[in-house]
């Protein structure tokens, strides 16, 4: 088997396609969280504790010197990615509750056979086998 067939084989399998759906989708998502952290999320909570911007935050280590920049520890951009973290795993976490809810919903409603279902031939000797062994 050549190595082209093998990779076609491979990459058209139907779980490598989903994931690359996956993988699109997410990175779309993914800029839409961080639009809502950004934009939405970290303006009204720096307005609480004072109008600080969490993305300012930062200690120089090292101040600028001769035309080169400052060596900054940007404590601040770690809390912007911490709270997108933390709302990207909510939302993760809230879809998967509401597709397992949806889950258990499909697996509790039982389908009734609309034709009443009687025993074979087999089921009913199997029966009369059981009732005489019990009998002994």
């Amino acid at each position: 088997m050549s190595i082209v067939k093998e990779f076609k084989e491979f990459a058209v399998k139907g779980n490598m396609i989903d994931l690359a759906v996956g993988i699109i989708i997410g990175g779309a998502f993914g800029k839409i969280v961080g639009s809502l952290v950004n934009d939405v999320i970290m303006p009204p909570l720096g307005v609480l504790i004072g109008g600080m911007d969490f993305s300012n935050l930062a200690v120089t280590l090292k101040p600028a010197v001769d035309g080169r920049p400052a060596s900054l520890l940007s404590y601040g951009l770690f809390i912007n990615a911490a709270v997108n973290f933390l709302i990207v795993a909510a939302a993760v976490f809230l879809l998967v509750k509401g597709i397992n809810a949806l889950k258990r919903q499909e697996a509790a409603a039982p389908t009734l056979p609309s034709v009443p279902v009687l025993p074979t031939k087999e089921e009913l000797l199997l029966v009369e086998i059981r009732d005489l062994l019990k009998k002994k």
